[in-house]
């Protein structure tokens, strides 16, 4: 595991289109048939990623919350599944279905999407507005394993919240750090 931080793609860039693997559907989603009314979070994370597991639970429930409010979640997985087999596509169901997921755990094997996005790391988060307009991108929180420090979701929190009701976002904005994608 190497610490590595996002490579925080630039503001109002517009989100890369997709056609992915939904493990949980097993049918190929593009990002226009999953995106939000109010805007989309999307989260490039993994299976094994002890950073992702860290805040997974918090994650989850936040997704629920922020699918009321018009923002829709998607994760994606694009690590190597040859040498990562733990992040393969049936594991990615049980780890969505273990956590009941609300959202698509969508599946990268080209990891052409994470390179459309420059995804550096698991987690790394994106949020983007109604038209698909990056409004924040960086870290979840200040938490991180064994760092005693809670898990509250503050920094994507109050970006989703500030979206949803049409207040402005800090362009003062952390990179996230986690392990870094898993690359071919």
């Amino acid at each position: 595991m190497a610490l590595t931080p996002s490579t925080m793609f630039p503001l109002n860039n517009t989100a890369p289109d997709f056609n992915l693997l939904d493990v949980n559907t097993n049918k190929k989603v593009s990002l226009n048939e999953l995106s939000g009314a109010a805007g989309t979070l999307i989260v490039f994370m993994c299976n094994h990623c002890p950073f992702v597991i860290h805040l997974l639970g918090h994650l989850t429930e936040l997704a629920s919350e922020l699918k009321e409010k018009g923002i829709e979640t998607i994760a994606i997985s694009s690590n190597d599944i040859e040498n990562y087999p733990e992040d393969k596509p049936e594991f990615m169901a049980s780890l969505s279905e273990e956590y009941s997921f609300t959202f698509p755990y969508l599946y990268d094997p080209t990891q052409e999407t994470a390179k459309a996005y420059d995804a550096a790391c698991t987690p790394d988060f994106y949020l983007f507005n109604e038209d698909k307009k990056l409004v924040y991108r960086g870290r979840y929180d200040s938490s991180r394993p064994q760092s005693g420090t809670p898990i509250t979701g503050e920094d994507l929190r109050a970006a989703s919240f500030n979206l949803i009701h049409k207040k402005p976002i800090s362009e003062n904005q952390f990179p996230s750090m986690g392990c870094n994608i898993k690359w071919k």
